[in-house]
């Protein structure tokens, strides 16, 4: 049993992470496209990934965010919608976070 399980997390881990052209515009600066060559999608996605997975009754940005202060606000929540486009989180409604403002409530697919 355990096989089956170490297998689904490896077949998981080779689709977490974005291909850089997807991280700029076409008519990006140099620099932009450098900049999107260098992030590593792969982890930021998995540690996202696993830390909404912390949280089986879904969370808000505002408490991924506070687990992850070392990281800039557009490396953890750029991660959100590729998490989504893949399948492996959902929307489950709305919460008011620290700003007042709504929240998307995310959760990890049942």
């Amino acid at each position: 049993m355990n096989d089956i399980f170490g297998n689904m997390k490896q077949s998981m881990e080779r689709f977490f992470g974005s291909p850089a052209f997807k991280l700029h515009r076409k008519d990006s600066p140099e620099t932009s496209v450098d900049a999107a060559h260098s992030v590593d999608t792969k982890k930021l996605e998995n540690m996202v990934y696993e830390a909404i997975k912390g949280f089986p009754d879904g969370c808000i940005s505002d408490q991924i965010l506070e687990m992850y202060p070392e990281y800039p606000y557009s490396s953890i929540t750029g991660r959100y919608r590729s998490l989504l486009d893949k399948g492996y989180i959902e929307i489950i409604g709305t919460r008011v976070g620290r700003s007042g403002k709504k929240q998307r409530i995310m959760r990890v697919k049942q």
